[in-house]
């Protein structure tokens, strides 16, 4: 009898386990039906990089292109690091980004400004950015027989985070340098098309602004403060399929007397390991920043992005 009645608790137990296991099984089946694994479809480097304000791109301008290698129907995202470092001042972004269905993008970025040299060795701002972009319409590379490019629509929303270093001064806040505002919105319209028989990848943007220095100096100034259209461009060269070189142009307005800012450009390399890992190195000229620094910044430029 005791031994009946040991195997009717082993078999009751055994029965829990199967029944908590297929619980666990089929919840991890929903899981996984709610949640496929991404399908990483794109071709190699047509996920592109993650440009300064986190958005999908090159180095300075954002692209046509969703971000992340995941087709139409799936999803794809990265995590990215950007450096810049010029002679009087070192920019740092690091973010998150992901797109959906390849129609969709969202992005979150933090960027931050440091001075090196005296008077502005103690300075840091920063600011971050919040980034929507929607593809329109085209494809970049399958409209390979027409003219029509890929054209997205996109939006940042950036809030400057403040002013260390300069308390001696008593200025703690860009409007305190004269920007009218410590956030803004920039909205972008970019063209990008892919040329395969020349390896060439061509974009076009359209911003509408009022940042200074990106947003690092608010948005807005004493000279202007109304949305101005600035133009971005990039031509890129697909090497092969692992390797590219690009060259950047990005207009940027001038709103404050004490910030002689000019336009920025950069000529880069970018390697694509695999769809999970890829590097670009540059070089990148931002102009002058601020009447105390007063030459034009340029140095280097370096970028890595992880992700599917």
């Amino acid at each position: 009898m005791k031994t009946m009645k040991i195997q009717a608790i082993s078999t009751r137990s055994r029965w829990r386990h199967l029944l908590a296991a297929s619980v666990l099984t089929g919840c991890s089946g929903m899981a996984a039906a709610q949640w496929p694994l991404p399908d990483q479809g794109k071709l190699l480097a047509l996920g592109g990089a993650s440009q300064i304000e986190g958005a999908g791109g090159g180095g300075l301008t954002p692209w046509a292109l969703i971000t992340g290698y995941g087709t139409r129907d799936s999803y794809g995202g990265n995590v990215h690091y950007t450096g810049v470092r010029t002679q009087d001042y070192a920019i740092d972004s690091a973010g998150v980004a992901f797109g959906f269905a390849d129609r969709f993008e969202i992005s979150l970025a933090s960027q931050k400004l440091q001075g090196s040299l005296a008077p502005l060795a103690q300075l840091a701002i920063t600011q971050d950015i919040v980034g929507l972009k929607l593809k329109l319409a085209g494809d970049a590379l399958a409209d390979q027989d027409r003219l029509l490019p890929q054209i997205a629509l996109g939006v940042q929303y950036k809030r400057n985070r403040g002013i260390r270093g300069l308390d001696a001064l008593g200025v703690t806040s860009v409007t305190q340098l004269g920007a009218r505002n410590d956030h803004g919105i920039d909205v972008t319209l970019s063209a990008t098309k892919i040329l395969l028989d020349q390896s060439l990848l061509l974009n076009a943007t359209l911003r509408a602004t009022k940042a200074n220095q990106f947003g690092l100096l608010g948005f807005g100034g004493d000279l202007h403060d109304r949305y101005q259209p600035m133009l971005e461009s990039s031509v890129v060269y697909l090497i092969n399929r692992q390797l590219v070189a690009g060259i950047e142009y990005r207009m940027k307005p001038r709103n404050l007397s004490v910030d002689k800012e000019k336009d920025a450009a950069d000529v880069f390399v970018g390697y694509f390991l695999n769809r999970n890992v890829s590097v670009m190195l540059g070089w990148v000229t931002l102009g002058d920043v601020t009447i105390f620094n007063p030459r034009r910044q340029s140095g280097a430029y370096l970028s890595l992005q992880g992700g599917f």
